[in-house]
């Protein structure tokens, strides 16, 4: 994908609003399913364990296809892909809420990761392709975390009310019309994308296909493992067919020459460190918002509306803290300072909340735990981003957002089926049940367990680049290299303050370690 031509600023700022909206209806999907799930358990006759899968299905959707999504946003163009993503989206949203068995609703959710697995990185890539690097990209990030973060308290709040009010249906029914605001903006803003990319040798359907079906099986292992058992046949031999058919898609990468991903950008200090942080950041997070909602409501009894309200401290918190805090931070500290910092907090954060839980516990209690985490949490989506797209080259800026949306989506699939299996070792029994004290003992644990991996991702921010030891060279000195069975050159000095590259040249990253 090649960088966007300057806009005026009115212009850009209406572009930087669509994009921010777009992932406003994302995140908003994510908060207020979870409010919904004890009503959907209960008209489709889902189980305490199956209910899961009304998020995992989502998470092995968007798993699976993100990669696709990423490149297809290099080769055919950011606008394509958006509009692409949100019919998808709006479509398996309304599928979603006509469903009549749980399988229809299972079904919708994973066509509606498709869409999220091609609207994410478009999104992304066509924020950093559309913004100059530093301060003003900074600012952008700050708006598109902001809207994330407003789009997780309006979910929530949206959830209670339109579950309490109007059914659970409703809460995919209201995709629908958000997903046609933006559909109707993007026709109108975004700029027409250039001629898709025609390269020799063609689009990489190898890759495509092994990394789809190898995450799909992956991420689908590992949400099955707290239902069928972590030593099943089922959730062996998927997880572990995955894991072959993703060795075979870098096997494939290194050969091909028009791979998916290159695998050069793994050697991306920041993307790789990014990556893990991610991954970590959301092994806690995925789970810890189930962890919370089954607090609220099958313990203390909330609910659809109070429980939504509940969430609101942590979710507002967090808004100010993506749109405000991050830029500040990330202008007057490190970005790997930041990240630390943020890591460090949210830990705590999830800490202090899962502490302040007990039988007939009041909200009160709750409130220190959500606004530490919010805070914290807060600034670190938007530096976990900033890191991970900050070295990628523009034309490479969807597969560098796909791979940090797959850390992140594996890392919420991960945390989910792990924090479930915990709750239910530690409660004595398969899933919520009458036994309260039991249930919130498992959901203790639970917490314990996210807080202290979050905490670990501080130390993998440590290995982000120090300041000023990263430039960026050229993808055709990278390749001339190579050509000439050069060692790929990872150390160089610093250039002086200016533009890294002449113009018309791509760069890559490179970072010293």
């Amino acid at each position: 994908m090649t960088q966007s031509p300057a806009r005026p600023p009115a212009r850009a700022g209406l572009v930087l609003a669509l994009l921010a909206f777009a992932q406003l209806i994302v995140a908003l999907d994510y908060n207020i399913v979870y409010v919904a799930l004890p009503d959907i358990g209960s008209a489709l006759d889902f189980s305490a364990q199956s209910l899961q899968w009304v998020v995992s299905a989502y998470a092995v959707g968007i798993g699976g296809f993100l990669l696709l999504g990423g490149r297809a946003v290099d080769r055919f163009g950011g606008r394509r892909v958006f509009l692409a993503g949100l019919a998808l989206y709006g479509a398996a949203s309304l599928a979603g809420g006509l469903a009549d068995g749980s399988g229809l609703l299972v079904a919708a959710r994973a066509v509606q990761g498709l869409g999220g697995a091609l609207l994410t990185p478009a999104t992304l890539a066509l924020v950093f392709a559309g913004f100059r690097e530093g301060a003003e990209r900074n600012r952008a990030m700050g708006v598109w975390g902001l809207a994330g973060s407003a789009g997780l308290a309006v979910g929530a709040l949206a959830g209670g009310v339109l579950t309490e009010w109007l059914g659970w249906r409703s809460v995919f029914f209201v995709n629908v019309p958000l997903v046609a605001i933006a559909v109707a903006a993007a026709l109108r803003l975004l700029p027409d994308d250039a001629p898709a990319v025609r390269t020799r040798g063609g689009f990489d359907l190898p890759g495509a296909l092994l990394a789809t079906a190898g995450s799909s099986l992956l991420v689908f292992g590992l949400v099955s493992g707290p239902e069928e058992g972590w030593t099943s046949a089922l959730t062996l031999g998927t997880a572990g067919a995955g894991l072959v058919l993703l060795a075979a898609f870098l096997a494939v990468e290194a050969r091909t020459r028009t791979p998916l991903m290159p695998l050069r950008m793994l050697a991306n200090r920041g993307l790789a460190v990014s990556m893990l942080v991610i991954l970590l950041f959301q092994t806690g997070l995925g789970g810890g918002y189930y962890l919370f909602t089954m607090y609220l409501q099958p313990v203390l009894g909330y609910s659809a509306l109070e429980a939504g309200l509940a969430f609101l401290p942590l979710t507002l918190v967090s808004a100010v803290a993506a749109g405000k805090v991050a830029p500040l931070l990330l202008s007057r500290i490190s970005l790997r300072a930041t990240l630390g910092i943020g890591m460090v907090g949210t830990g705590a954060g999830l800490a202090l909340l899962f502490a302040g839980m007990s039988e007939g516990g009041s909200f009160w209690a709750l409130v220190p735990g959500s606004v530490v985490w919010g805070l914290a949490g807060g600034w670190t989506y938007v530096a976990m981003f900033v890191a991970a797209g900050s070295g990628a080259a523009p034309e490479e800026q969807g597969v560098a957002s796909g791979l940090a949306t797959a850390a992140q989506q594996i890392g919420g699939a991960v945390g989910l089926a792990v924090l479930i299996a915990v709750v239910n070792a530690q409660s004595g029994h398969g899933g919520p049940g009458p036994d309260a004290a039991g249930l919130l003992d498992g959901i203790r644990a639970g917490g314990w367990v996210a807080a202290g991996v979050v905490a670990v991702g501080a130390l993998a921010a440590l290995l982000l680049p120090r300041p000023g030891r990263s430039r960026s060279i050229t993808v055709a000195e990278a390749e001339a290299e190579a050509e000439a069975g050069a060692a790929p050159r990872l150390t160089r000095r610093r250039r002086p303050t200016g533009p890294a590259t002449s113009p018309g040249a791509r760069p890559a990253s490179r970072t010293r370690g």
